[in-house]
């Protein structure tokens, strides 16, 4: 069965394993992002949106139909509940990082901004 997601989601599953080398990994500091007004959530928002839409486009890629309830889980649920579950982890199983509750917010806004680009992908890559 692993085999399965393997080979029918390998950027999704990259994907994911970069997320959570990036969100336990310690970060150095960015002189250039310094300037930037909340640098850190707009990261969060758009590598969550990334992983959302590229669920949805492996998904696209290999089924012939939608299923609402599969794409609801998989491309924006399982995402959201993963950038949760990262944030705990820097909270309690780091000491180099701290777990913010603000961004699981952007995370949740980043996975749902993958959602309109999954819808989009849907509608214009089927010639609807």
């Amino acid at each position: 069965m692993l085999t399965y997601y393997i080979k029918r989601y390998p950027l999704s599953l990259l994907t994911v394993v970069a997320i959570v080398i990036l969100s336990l990994a310690p970060i150095p500091e960015v002189k250039m992002l310094e300037n930037v007004s909340l640098a850190d959530k707009w990261t969060h928002m758009i590598m969550y949106a990334g992983l959302s839409s590229v669920i949805w486009f492996e998904y696209l890629r290999s089924h012939a139909g939608i299923s609402a309830a599969r794409l609801l889980l998989a491309a924006f649920v399982c995402p959201v509940v993963l950038g949760g579950l990262l944030e705990l982890a820097q909270a309690y199983l780091t000491t180099y990082r701290s777990g913010e509750w603000l961004d699981a917010v952007a995370d949740t806004i980043g996975a749902l901004a993958g959602q309109f680009v999954g819808l989009a992908m849907a509608h214009f890559g089927r010639g609807k």
